[in-house]
């Protein structure tokens, strides 16, 4: 509720009507996944500032990344379906494992590579003998690359000359 003045000076209140906000939530788009139950493996798996908790279950459920189903999570990527599948084509465990994974930071390009990070971690801590089909296929190495960091006095970014004043 507020005052407002009127040119003949005198007070009118005004009442403004509020409606109520109806909050979606990602938890009330979610209720069409199947969380698995049960035990789990789990595994961290990093790229750039990109970082996925994953878990593995053995039991029947959907493949989850931050509450989404995996295909709407990652539906901007090209061949992204392939790429997060590829540690289980790998070692011949399709249908057999179901994935929980929180992931936060950098993009969605890099999320998708912590995720396959991840996933191939965790793997090998459920059979170590998965170890050598992954490391050969390059899904056990961290991608340290990272964004390079700006530099003090030069005009924003990273590599760009120093400033130097002419007067």
């Amino acid at each position: 509720m507020a005052l407002k003045l009127k040119k003949n000076n005198k007070v009118q209140k005004i009442v403004k009507k509020v409606q109520p906000q109806v909050a979606v939530s990602n938890k009330a788009v979610a209720q069409n996944v199947t969380y698995p139950t049960g035990e789990y493996i789990e595994a961290t798996g990093r790229r750039k500032v990109a970082s996925a908790r994953v878990r593995l279950y053995q039991s029947k459920g959907d493949f989850v990344v931050n509450e989404k189903i995996v295909g709407s999570y990652f539906g901007t990527v090209k061949n992204a379906d392939r790429r997060y599948l590829l540690p289980f084509v790998l070692t011949g465990t399709e249908q057999k494992f179901s994935v929980v994974a929180k992931i936060n930071g950098s993009g969605v390009a890099s999320q998708l590579d912590a995720l396959l990070h991840g996933i191939s971690r965790a793997l090998v801590k459920f059979n170590p003998e998965y170890r050598t089909l992954l490391k050969e296929a390059g899904l056990l190495t961290r991608d340290d690359r990272m964004k390079e960091t700006r530099k003090v006095g030069s005009g924003g970014k990273a590599r760009r000359k120093r400033q130097s004043p002419k007067r």
